[in-house]
């Protein structure tokens, strides 16, 4: 029996008002799950359903827009099925299904992070925000310069030119001395084809005038400063080396 039949044949089963849920739910949008042996199905508080090869998970009602229907299967949402699946994958499986959600366009990343507003406190919220909290986590111009300069002088380096333009764009930071730039990130997902390609040509062009371009992210500049240090120091340490300090 295929995949598609055990999970028609399960529903029918199950009973009205039966939905396909978590991996199963995850294996019909193709992401995050593979087809297993156990069917599992979401069913309405109250209602009791005993079925070999079939894991029923009993739950208060499920919203209307937790609901839907893909290749003529009653599913739960692709948010909803995350939120399920963040119960039950580790945090690597997890953040594979995000990203393999958004780019079948079954959900957008940031949409999802946008509607975990709605689902304080349910389990699954939870690893889901730790894993998207440092993705749209931003810190303003001000707040990244306070940030960045203790975690460079610790670095050894000096202190930065900062909103300054190389090679035709403006950089976050910028030490002449040594030919480093860093870009500081906030969003990793969806920016626009032309944001993306703009970005390619300013590594380009900064890599194509011999200098080191260096990308971090708002949350790792202010959450993750030894890693920062690190790498800036050991970037440094190569600059020098390769005589980039006598530009």
């Amino acid at each position: 029996m295929s995949p598609h039949a055990k999970w028609v044949a399960a529903l029918l089963a199950c009973g009205p008002g039966s939905v396909l849920s978590h991996g199963s739910a995850a294996a019909l949008w193709e992401f995050g799950s593979e087809p297993g042996d156990l069917v599992e199905v979401s069913l309405p508080a109250g209602m009791r359903s005993r079925q070999p090869g079939i894991r029923v998970h009993r739950r208060a009602a499920l919203r209307p827009h937790e609901l839907t229907e893909h290749e003529g299967v009653a599913v739960t949402s692709p948010i909803r099925t995350l939120i399920d699946l963040a119960t039950q994958l580790t945090p690597t499986r997890l953040e594979r299904a995000v990203n393999e959600a958004d780019k079948l366009e079954r959900v957008r990343a940031d949409a999802l992070y946008a509607a975990l507003a709605d689902h304080g406190g349910e389990p699954g919220i939870g690893p889901l925000r730790r894993l998207l909290d440092p993705l749209h986590f931003r810190l303003s111009d001000s707040e990244l310069e306070r940030a960045m300069r203790p975690v460079a002088k610790r670095a050894g380096l000096p202190v930065p030119e900062t909103k300054v333009w190389v090679n035709e764009f403006e950089v976050d930071f910028f030490w002449p001395e040594l030919g480093i730039v860093v870009e500081a990130d906030g969003l990793r997902y969806h920016r626009t084809a032309s944001q993306q390609r703009r970005g390619l040509q300013r590594d380009q062009a900064h890599i194509a005038a011999g200098l080191w371009p260096l990308r971090f992210s708002h949350w790792q500049i202010a959450s993750e400063p030894d890693h920062v240090r690190k790498v800036l120091r050991q970037v440094a340490a190569r600059a020098r080396a390769t005589g980039a300090a006598g530009r």
